[in-house]
């Protein structure tokens, strides 16, 4: 999946930590997975010095707080179609779709200079199963709904539901990745909305809280 001879460019000790921190989800990944994740952090990196595209600029803390901190969710994902809401440089999306490439993502972003990266990580990375959409949520028509629709970018559970439920299809779920405990943010949604579980979630290597709100659409 990745270009040929990346895999030896990457530093070892980040295949190492990335590795690690794999073992601590429970997760399997083969090599060449975990060889195209490491290069798309290489790019990032490499893009961001110019577009701004991440905080984090550190290629050892983005394996942990990208990376990890994304796959951390995989165990929640419900196909085959999944919808990444205000995916920035690709997050969570990229690396959900390299760990499950057997879904079909589409990663959406008004904010042209991100989604221009993310085709060219698509490119590069040669994945298949994800398409990219550079538009406004309120505009934004698929021509189906989606089985999971996710977003680490919502500052609120309820107005990410309201913004983005109607492309969540009946039965499907709404994932919200959050920092701190956010059961209070949570108690007020739109009808036709319920909160399953609020999972706390361990990213390895990351001394701060995670959680993820997976929200059922009923109706």
């Amino acid at each position: 999946m990745a270009k040929p001879g990346t895999r030896s460019s990457i530093p070892a000790p980040l295949t190492e930590l990335f590795a690690r921190g794999l073992t601590s989800l429970r997760l399997t990944m083969a090599g060449e997975h975990q060889a195209a994740l490491l290069y798309y952090i290489a790019l990032l990196n490499k893009w961001n010095r110019v577009y701004n595209l991440t905080a984090v600029v550190s290629q050892r803390d983005m394996v942990t707080r990208h990376l990890l901190d994304s796959l951390a969710v995989v165990p929640e994902v419900q196909g085959p179609r999944i919808l990444d809401v205000g995916s920035g440089p690709g997050l969570p999306g990229i690396p959900l779709a390299v760990a499950l490439p057997g879904l079909h993502f589409s990663l959406l972003d008004s904010v042209a200079k991100k989604t221009r990266f993310i085709v060219q990580a698509v490119g590069e990375l040669g994945l298949a199963n994800v398409e990219v959409e550079t538009r406004r949520l309120e505009t934004y028509q698929p021509a189906e709904l989606f089985d999971t629709v996710i977003s680490r970018a919502f500052s609120g559970v309820g107005p990410f539901i309201a913004a983005a439920g109607r492309l969540c299809r009946p039965g499907g779920v709404m994932l919200a990745m959050k920092g701190r405990d956010p059961t209070e943010e949570a108690a007020d949604l739109p009808h036709g909305f319920r909160v399953e579980n609020i999972l706390r979630l361990r990213v390895p290597g990351l001394d701060e809280e995670r959680h993820l709100v997976r929200v059922r659409r009923d109706v």
